[in-house]
């Protein structure tokens, strides 16, 4: 199946990582949110499957754009995001009247969310190249 070249473009990535981010100063922004679920600990697989979604897209824009072409140096550099973004958001939400912020557990989920979105970026960019939109930026 060919994909439309757009899907191959760093900068649509890069568009990505930033409406995240956007989004995510707005929601720690909230003095209250909704209450996240029906069993304890929910929060912490939100945590994890936000910035994993995070870390994929900033991880395709630096690959897809010919940066962090070896694998380990893509690994740290998506997980050091997360985990640096984790960490000033949790930070953040110590100002917020109405949240608690500096949970080391949301932090550690943000972090995890990285690695997670490292593999799901490989995935996704193996998709992407297969598919015909663009040579990948590993070889």
């Amino acid at each position: 199946m060919q994909l439309p070249r757009f899907f191959s473009s760093p900068q649509l990535w890069r568009s990505f990582v930033i409406v995240w981010a956007a989004i995510l100063y707005w929601l720690s922004e909230q003095s209250k949110l909704p209450s996240p679920g029906k069993f304890e600990g929910i929060d912490k697989i939100e945590h994890t499957l936000y910035f994993a979604a995070g870390g994929m897209c900033f991880l395709l824009s630096l690959r897809l754009a010919g940066f962090a072409r070896k694998k380990i140096v893509a690994i740290v550099l998506t997980v050091l995001f997360c985990s640096i973004v984790g960490a000033l958001d949790e930070w953040h939400q110590t100002f917020i009247p109405g949240r608690s912020g500096g949970d080391f557990r949301d932090w550690i989920a943000d972090t995890l969310g990285g690695f997670l979105g490292f593999f799901l970026a490989l995935c996704a960019e193996k998709w992407l190249t297969s598919a015909g939109t663009t040579t990948s930026a590993a070889r």
